[in-house]
């Protein structure tokens, strides 16, 4: 208690923590201050003023969110420091500040996207007066084009500077900036080019005013029309946490919810604007291919033909494929419809990962997202994890900001952050103990970390590469985590997706495929794959797209997207988390888990559940932990044999972060930002 110091705020007296500003000592004590430019996770600015408040002694008001409860001074004989945020030179103050900032606000709520959301309508309502003494022309600001995503009115800015810091120091992407002093002071892009970061849609949810917009949203809805529903986001394996708003039928937009554990309160422009891709090119009503074509049919139909098909196939020559998107009741719905038929052959490693099914230890991320940082030093194999995971960089670019430091084996990228580039295959991994970075850093470091890319794995010395970074890892005594890419990776393992005694894996099922060994092949979802591997194998595709895995289709049942389904993810760093459905799949589309039961009917027994909670009842009771929902448990230690391992560099398995699954590239906002994104990879001639 020594090291806390007495603040009276409002006349009543508080222990606090000298280090908190003024503002955070308030909310402490319950006392609501209004801000635009302060924000947890970003530096202090202290430009807006809205934050004012009544220092006791003090010759007049001050900004809350840039004074220390430290540099208080106390009353002249002895008494604690006082503050007051509610008095009437506070009021007086805040009604100024409210006053000004309107001076050259255009007022067009009735037109403006943040109507019914903004934080200067409210605090305008709150703590603004009933009149303006303005009667001058007001100033007009020219827009400023930020590229496909974020829509500008720069007329409505009010110069808090959230957007910059964000770009700056969260995103690691400083391409805005503020210019100007006074009534010319403005807020633009560098050279008046798009942003690049992956993260730039969040200056959307940062920005207090209508300045700043979703694009793709723009006129579409208003807050009261659209019912909300907390899910879980699967464009990668971080396992977000999302709000989605759907009107109708229609998911009209995605905002991040907060969870500091995973991913703060940030999201990839990927997940928040790869929704446009829901509504096209879907999969509405099963096909049957007939003469080389596929064609309509009805659900019985389908479902008969696929069940004939596997029921006249030898088990040993039937095999399952799970997708990326996929939840972990649908893998173990048809894990069961597997096992039914005797069919040993299925997989949950669509990019033919080498993970060992038997040891948790090995592909999961047993630092914990949060435990990033942590971690004294940090060293990346096989991995890009600014497009892999954006809001993962962003932590570990959280933790270099600290004094982490940070290398690499693999290709050479901007991470935002500095980087020790050690090399780029294997061979600096069997050379790294002669490196400066591991002498002075990595071996000195309190908690050092080291990431493995899931792309490293997937390789033919994939066991090899885990073996010997596992193996380093534990010379050591640093924390070994698998950086996956796919969100049903992890959930897929846990529950048993893999090849069982006898079985083939990935890379076996696709060379039996091509060489008639697998006669009937079962994409759950799996569209990644090559789908010219699969020969003349007769393949069964359940998804929600019309990608890769359904035009080679001879059979399509057509299923239901995250967005229209409850399910069961689990992130990478094992944390079981609820998807809950926010609108309805369109057409004849079913649920993943229904159709597999139906199938299961017509191929023989029915599988022994009716029903999801049913399902969920039997998976809980095979892996009890996945009940505990946002909870993480810890994996026993065991390291990998290490084996030889080929020359061959580390290749991240993300080409083009807008076009990584079925749904982005569907999406037309992905395509405009893929087409962007490839047109920045030229070099301009000044560089």
């Amino acid at each position: 208690m020594s090291d806390l110091r007495t603040l009276v705020i409002d006349g009543e007296e508080h222990e606090l923590d000298p280090a908190l500003t003024v503002l955070q000592a308030c909310e402490v004590a319950g006392k609501e201050i209004p801000r635009f430019c302060y924000h947890e996770r970003l530096s202090i600015a202290g430009n807006c003023r809205m934050c004012l408040i009544e220092a006791v002694g003090a010759p007049k008001p001050m900004a809350s969110c840039a004074m220390q409860v430290k540099d208080l001074r106390g009353g002249p004989d002895g008494q604690p420091p006082e503050v007051r945020t509610n008095s009437p030179l506070v009021k007086k103050a805040r009604e100024g500040v409210m006053e000004f900032l309107l001076i050259n606000h255009p007022l067009d709520c009735p037109i403006c996207d943040q109507g019914g959301e903004c934080d200067l309508q409210d605090q305008a309502m709150a703590y603004g007066a009933d009149f303006s003494r303005f009667r001058e022309a007001k100033r007009a600001m020219d827009e400023i084009s930020l590229g496909p995503l974020i829509k500008t009115h720069m007329t409505r800015c009010i110069q808090c500077t959230r957007c910059v810091r964000f770009a700056t120091e969260v995103a690691g992407v400083p391409e805005m900036g503020c210019t100007g002093r006074g009534e010319d002071a403005e807020i633009v892009s560098y050279l008046d080019a798009a942003l690049t970061s992956e993260m730039q849609g969040n200056v959307i949810d940062l920005c207090p005013v209508g300045a700043l917009t979703s694009r793709p949203y723009a006129f579409n809805a208003r807050p009261w029309e659209l019912r909300r529903t907390e899910t879980i986001d699967v464009m990668d394996a971080l396992g977000s946490n999302i709000r989605m708003d759907a009107k109708g039928t229609e998911v009209m937009r995605v905002m991040p919810l907060n969870h500091d554990g995973v991913n703060e309160e940030w999201i990839s422009d990927k997940t928040r604007f790869a929704i446009d891709g829901l509504a096209r090119q879907r999969l509405d009503q099963p096909y049957v291919r007939e003469n080389g074509k596929l064609r309509p049919a009805g659900w019985d139909e389908a479902l008969k033909v696929a069940a004939d098909k596997i029921k006249a196939t030898a088990p040993e020559k039937v095999a399952a494929l799970a997708g990326d998107l996929v939840s972990t009741e649908a893998m173990y719905a048809l894990k069961g419809l597997m096992d039914q038929v005797g069919a040993a052959s299925y997989d949950c490693r669509q990019d033919g990962a080498k993970l060992p099914a038997d040891n948790r230890s090995a592909w999961l991320f047993n630092a914990t997202i949060e435990g990033i940082e942590d971690a004294g030093a940090i060293l990346l194999i096989g991995t890009n994890p600014r497009t892999e995971s954006p809001v993962l960089n962003a932590r570990i670019r959280k933790a270099w900001l600290t004094g982490t430091e940070v290398a690499m084996v693999g290709e050479a990228a901007d991470l935002t952050y500095d980087v020790h580039h050690l090399g780029t295959g294997p061979d600096a991994i069997a050379s790294l103990k002669d490196s400066d970075f591991y002498k002075d850093t990595l071996s000195k470091a309190e908690s050092p970390l080291i990431i493995l890319g899931s792309a490293a794995t997937a390789r033919d010395d994939g066991t090899a590469v885990l073996g010997s970074v596992m193996a380093l890892a534990d010379g050591l005594g640093a924390s070994f985590s698998m950086l996956h890419t796919a969100a049903s990776r992890v959930g897929g393992m846990e529950v048993g997706f893999v090849p069982q005694e006898g079985g083939r894996d990935t890379d076996g099922i696709l060379v039996g495929a091509a060489s008639g060994a697998v006669e009937v092949v079962y994409l759950l979802g799996a569209d990644e794959i090559d789908m010219e591997t699969l020969g003349s194998a007769f393949v069964i595709y359940q998804g929600h797209h019309g990608d890769a895995g359904a035009h080679r289709a001879d059979v399509i049942l057509p299923g239901a997207s995250y967005a229209e389904q409850s399910g069961l993810y689990v992130n990478m760093e094992g944390r079981p988390q609820m998807a809950h459905r926010a609108a309805f799949p369109p057409g004849e589309a079913k649920e993943d888990w229904a159709i597999i039961r139906a199938l299961s009917e017509r191929v023989g027994e029915p599988l022994s559940f009716d029903s999801l909670d049913q399902l969920r009842a039997q998976l809980f009771e095979k892996a009890p932990y996945l009940q505990s929902l946002n909870a993480i448990t810890p994996a026993e230690w065991r390291a990998e044999a290490a084996g030889d391992m080929s020359g061959a560099a580390f290749a991240s398995p993300v080409h083009d972060f807008y076009m990584t699954n079925a749904i982005a590239r569907a999406s037309e906002t992905m395509a405009a930002c893929s087409a962007l994104a490839s047109e920045k990879k030229v070099p301009l001639a000044a560089e």
